[in-house]
């Protein structure tokens, strides 16, 4: 999964790219002008206007440039309307004050860039050490991640995301941190730690959320927490998912599209010590053909102008292909189109598909729920209730040995 770059940078990068010429453009355009005033008419002044541009956007070697050319013309003007030489020499010393002062405004800007690039460098490197890009193809399972970041040029906030391929089958998780900044950031991180190395220990999922509950525990305040899913397939058919707190995700089975609600409320990481309520385990076919959407309410909670929420199953519906990168692809240009062009929070989409094996490409049976649901006009409906196994007393247990 790439980052691709923000529409901020692009539009900085696209002006950058067309104004060195246009120090030149107005220089000419002031001989030119001036060619035409006829005598008592004198643009000489102007032209300082050269070299003071070119100082935002050329070198320090670019500015002299424009202001060596600036001088020699308005020498030319002077002396072709015959100003005394007191007051030429006077105006040809404003020229070259100007562009001696953009020079050296040049030289401090290239070296504030030069730094500012440094350390954009270093936070590029940290963004992808904490939303490593996800392959398209893990396993038997086809996978797409689309993130996107509310503040102007960043990548990371305060959702995160991983999938991983651990000895219990793959794992995912989708969260959201409260609050926004750097310290939504490195809560973040530290979720995303805790995960990536539980995931491959621990073979029972309810551990793994347990572990990070517990690390989240020790670090974050008392009213700092972090909604998430934490879903995995150990098997062949068989999806587990814990939920904290998080919006249902959504599943794609047949010509259906259905949320899958906890079945009983569980807190977010972080307060379980606060409510005493444990998670529990859900779990829910996964066959072939079916595809898995976690999100972020970033997604759900994005409004258009009328204020109305943007219905991400009907999008979902709508999109939906045997591509998850080009759904997902679709389900951002549709959820910007309805934002007015710009989100106001973070938004994660982590598309999972189990593909119809090539010996067996028949069409998907659907299920009972899927019967009523016509495949034009798909219904968002609750899962019928899957089986249920607590983690509350194993969660007792472990943190009590630990």
């Amino acid at each position: 999964m790439g980052h691709p770059s923000t529409p901020g940078a692009r539009a900085v990068a696209h002006c950058a790219a067309g104004t060195p010429a246009l120090p030149l453009v107005i220089i000419l355009a002031v001989v030119f002008v001036d060619l035409l005033g006829g005598p008592g008419k004198i643009w000489l002044p102007l032209l300082a206007a050269g070299p003071a541009l070119a100082a935002a956007t050329s070198r320090p070697l670019g500015v002299l440039g424009v202001g060596l050319l600036a001088s020699l013309l308005g020498a030319g003007i002077g002396v072709r309307h015959g100003m005394p030489a007191s007051e030429l020499a006077v105006v040809l010393t404003a020229l070259v004050t100007v562009a001696a002062a953009g020079a050296l405004a040049s030289a401090l800007r290239g070296r504030r860039e030069r730094v500012l690039a440094a350390v954009r460098s270093v936070a590029e490197t940290a963004q992808h050490a904490l939303l490593k890009p996800v392959p398209e193809t893990v396993g038997p399972f086809q996978v797409a991640v689309h993130y996107s970041a509310a503040a102007a040029e960043a990548r990371i906030g305060g959702d995160l995301y991983a999938l991983i391929p651990t000895p219990y089958g793959i794992r995912m998780i989708v969260g959201d941190v409260r609050g926004k900044g750097l310290p939504a950031v490195g809560t973040a991180a530290l979720v995303l730690g805790v995960f990536r190395e539980a995931a491959y220990d621990e073979p029972d999922l309810l551990d793994v959320v347990c572990r990070i509950e517990r690390s989240l525990a020790r670090n974050l305040g008392y009213d700092d927490f972090v909604t998430a899913v934490v879903a995995g397939c150990p098997e062949p058919g068989r999806l587990e998912v814990v939920n904290c707190g998080h919006a249902p995700p959504l599943m794609v089975r047949g010509a259906g599209v259905v949320a899958v609600d906890p079945v009983r409320p569980a807190p977010p990481l972080g307060l379980r010590a606060l409510s005493g309520e444990s998670p529990s385990l859900q779990v829910v076919p996964f066959d072939e053909g079916d595809q898995l959407l976690l999100y972020t309410d970033g997604v759900t909670e994005a409004r258009d102008a009328g204020r109305a929420f943007y219905p991400l199953a009907d999008g979902l519906a709508r999109h939906l292909c045997d591509d998850p990168a080009r759904t997902l692809a679709a389900l951002h240009e549709e959820l910007l189109d309805h934002v007015g062009g710009r989100l106001h929070d973070d938004a994660a989409l982590l598309l999972v598909r189990k593909p119809v094996a090539a010996a067996r490409a028949v069409p998907a049976v659907a299920g009972p729920d899927d019967a009523s649901v016509p495949a034009a006009s798909p219904e968002v409906t609750p899962l019928p209730d899957p089986p249920e196994r607590s983690g509350g007393d194993a969660l007792d247990d472990r943190e009590g040995a630990a």
